[in-house]
């Protein structure tokens, strides 16, 4: 999925956004900093395998996945990390690390971390690792149907 076919997939929907580019940056807490967005606000895409199926984990750039905490949460019997070789084919035209969390776009389960609510945006890698799409958290939503829980646990610093 390509940068093009996440703004067709969001113009069909009606959906007003933003993509802004930035310097390079890898980390979603460089992201955040270089793209002068807030961390809070700032979501990053943590590919899973729960019982079995991939799905997307997203949270924001401020904290870390808690899979035991995941697990529990998704009445899951077993959660874990995906290896990059296990995904870096399913995400065509996007650098990896720099996904966006629309799995409905990709045949994924989104669970997205409770926290990632509290604001009325949500921005993310638009595909690379040089720009940052943004839209209103109420919109992604809609669209992209996910799961909430309480997964995510603050990065200490």
């Amino acid at each position: 999925m390509s940068l093009k076919k996440i703004r067709a997939f969001l113009d069909a929907e009606h959906v007003y956004y933003t993509v802004r580019g930035h310097p390079l940056a890898y980390t979603s807490p460089r992201v955040a900093a270089v793209a002068h967005v807030p961390g809070r606000e700032l979501a990053k895409v943590v590919i899973v395998w729960i019982d079995g199926r991939m799905a997307m984990a997203v949270l924001p750039s401020t904290q870390h996945i808690d899979l035991e905490h995941l697990r529990e949460l998704a009445g899951a019997k077993e959660v874990r990390l995906a290896h990059e070789e296990e995904f870096a084919t399913r995400f065509p035209r996007c650098e990896l690390g720099a996904m966006p969390p629309f799995g409905n776009l990709y045949g994924m389960k989104v669970y997205v971390a409770e926290a990632l609510t509290h604001d009325e945006d949500i921005s993310f890698n638009a595909c690379t690792h040089t720009e940052i799409m943004t839209l209103a958290y109420s919109d992604f939503e809609r669209l992209v149907h996910p799961k909430v829980l309480g997964f995510g646990e603050p990065t200490l610093v």
